[in-house]
């Protein structure tokens, strides 16, 4: 339910931009911005605030598991890393500088520059990306663990977006847990600013229907960078 008072629609709006609900609710918000005019510009204020905040930052060192991080993605090295955040309320106000530095980070490394980016993280754990997308400026949708996940042959891990929530969610196809894949552009389809992607655990061969039946693993929204 969308509060009444507009400064609870602001908050409510902020935490959306930044991905912090569960999916339900970021469908509902993401269906109330489609059709309130008010509501939309609010969410464009929001997107511009936090990357605006993202200059107000102090220089800090980065971490050594991300540089491997970097270092793999680039071809320099093949290293297992985790990316591990100590603070939920740190993701609040940080996701934003996060995606910036990555962008910066793998831009003057690769050739076809990501279009768009977004980090995949378990819901209610901020804390715990699990996975990154990169969409390069072809289209070409690239997904990446940051962390080894295994499943029993009981279930399959299958790989949705939702672009229109008029339209429902759309598989992807199913993921073999903690192994990269790419998707062509042809199958993705186009992509824009706050689209979802997500990974549910589902029925062995994935989902019996057109939308997603089991509980989701990771979730998370693309920005353009």
């Amino acid at each position: 339910m969308i509060p009444d008072d507009r400064q609870e629609q602001h908050l409510l709006i902020a935490e959306y931009v930044l991905g912090l609900h569960d999916a339900q609710r970021q469908q509902e918000i993401a269906a109330w911005l489609d059709r309130d005019a008010e509501a939309s510009r609010m969410a464009s204020q929001w997107q511009e605030h936090w990357l605006g905040a993202t200059e107000l930052l102090e220089p800090a060192p980065l971490p050594p598991r991300l540089w491997r991080r970097v270092a793999r993605r680039a071809g320099l090295a093949r290293p297992w890393w985790q990316l591990a955040w100590q603070s939920p309320g740190l993701w609040r106000t940080m996701t934003a500088s996060l995606l910036v530095v990555v962008a910066l980070l793998l831009g003057p490394l690769r050739q076809d520059a990501p279009a768009y980016t977004v980090v995949l993280q378990a819901p209610g754990e901020a804390s715990s990306p699990g996975w990154q997308i990169t969409v390069s400026n072809a289209g070409d949708l690239q997904l990446t663990p940051l962390v080894e996940s295994r499943y029993s042959a009981q279930h399959s891990v299958q790989f949705w977006t939702l672009k229109d929530p008029g339209k429902g969610p759309r598989s992807l196809g199913l993921v073999e847990p903690s192994q990269p894949m790419v998707i062509p552009a042809s199958q993705v389809g186009g992509v824009q600013s706050g689209q979802l992607f997500e990974l549910t655990l589902e029925p062995p061969g994935g989902s019996p229907g057109a939308r997603p039946t089991g509980p989701v693993l990771y979730i998370g929204r693309a920005v353009a960078l």
